[in-house]
């Protein structure tokens, strides 16, 4: 069945495939346009965000706007960005932090989404399970080696490390990322918004 782009996101704002998993209500969280030209593909909305339903309102999203180079307008005007993550809902909370994003949700609707969005230029894959998604199977690949050969995936797509505080040792350890990626990354993502 193909829907068009308001019939997709409207089912998307009430799915509740993975409702029976949460200990929570289900709560979508994405910003979409046909317009965008830049797509964020994120893991999972953390605690934070399902409280707000604004993707990306927390300490990884200041830390992204700033790896972007854009102001908190700009990233969050869905005619220019668009932010779909792996899991639309927050998945909870585990032993070592927030739980992976279910499954099901990539598995009914991202296709579909990324099939009506014809003007995205550069996308962004944030973390294991969208690099996963988005650039094939990783299964002997370390997030870093993805991420330091980003320019094997560029123009199109940027390969990133979450932007979590949890990730500040990696951060420092890789210093590369700051110096090499993120310089190109703003330069991308302006063009992209030109």
């Amino acid at each position: 069945m193909n829907r068009t782009f308001r019939e997709l996101t409207n089912a998307i704002s009430n799915c509740q495939i993975c409702a029976s998993h949460f200990e929570h209500d289900p709560r979508p969280v994405f910003q979409l346009s046909q317009k965008a030209s830049i797509l964020v593909a994120g893991q999972a909305p953390g605690r934070k965000v399902h409280k707000s339903g604004i993707p990306f309102d927390d300490p990884s999203g200041d830390r992204l706007r700033d790896w972007m180079g854009v102001s908190t307008e700009t990233f969050y005007d869905a005619d220019k960005i668009a932010i779909l993550p792996m899991g639309f809902c927050y998945p909870g909370h585990g032993r070592s932090g927030d739980l992976p994003p279910r499954q099901e949700c990539a598995e009914a609707w991202r296709q579909q989404i990324l099939d009506v969005m014809p003007n995205i230029q550069l996308t962004l894959v944030i973390g294991r399970y969208a690099m996963e998604w988005h650039l094939g199977s990783l299964k002997n690949c370390k997030l870093t080696d993805v991420v330091r050969a980003w320019k094997s995936y560029a123009p199109t797509i940027i390969p990133l490390p979450h932007p979590s505080p949890r990730n500040n040792i990696w951060l420092r350890k890789n210093a590369w990322f700051e110096k090499d990626v993120l310089p190109a990354l703003q330069r991308r993502v302006r063009k992209s918004l030109s």
